[in-house]
């Protein structure tokens, strides 16, 4: 008897796994290797290791954490993507962004409080921001008050 094994396929970030599509409406979570694609209404958290794309006619209410996200529909949640996130022309987010990359079409909406988190992870261990942020109020304020007024850094004198 000859017993044949398959290779256990690898998922691809890249592809688009999951289809809400338009007229559908979902309650659940969602976590997925690949990325996940929303056309219809969602409500409940989506977890992705590939991208996540919110359709023109979609409406989630939703925390979203993935590689990519782009946002044509309306969001109400809070949004984290590990590279960029794109709110399109047509595209509303109600929520807070954490993200490496920002960008927001004209047209677009996001109402929220936004956090870059590229500039945080080249900043070094947690430990070194947090001694150096004390040492900043003790610089000389003679040095910090001019400069504050002036265009470029430079006092201007008439």
């Amino acid at each position: 008897m000859k017993v044949m094994f398959k290779k256990k396929q690898t998922i691809n970030p890249n592809g688009t796994d999951t289809l809400i599509g338009e007229g559908t409406v979902f309650e659940g979570k969602i976590s997925s290797a690949a990325g996940v694609r929303i056309e219809g209404q969602l409500t409940g958290d989506v977890r992705s290791e590939g991208d996540v794309i919110v359709g023109e006619q979609a409406k989630v209410k939703s925390h979203i954490a993935a590689r990519d996200i782009v946002i044509a529909g309306v969001v109400h949640g809070n949004v984290t993507a590990k590279g960029k996130l794109t709110i399109t022309s047509k595209g509303q987010l109600f929520g807070n962004a954490n993200a490496a990359s920002l960008i927001i079409d004209e047209g677009g909406v996001f109402q929220g409080i936004s956090k870059m988190e590229q500039a945080a992870q080249t900043g070094g261990s947690s430990g070194t921001p947090a001694a150096a942020s004390p040492e900043l109020p003790q610089q000389p304020a003679a040095v910090a008050q001019p400069a504050a007024p002036s265009f470029g850094g430079n006092p201007v004198v008439l």
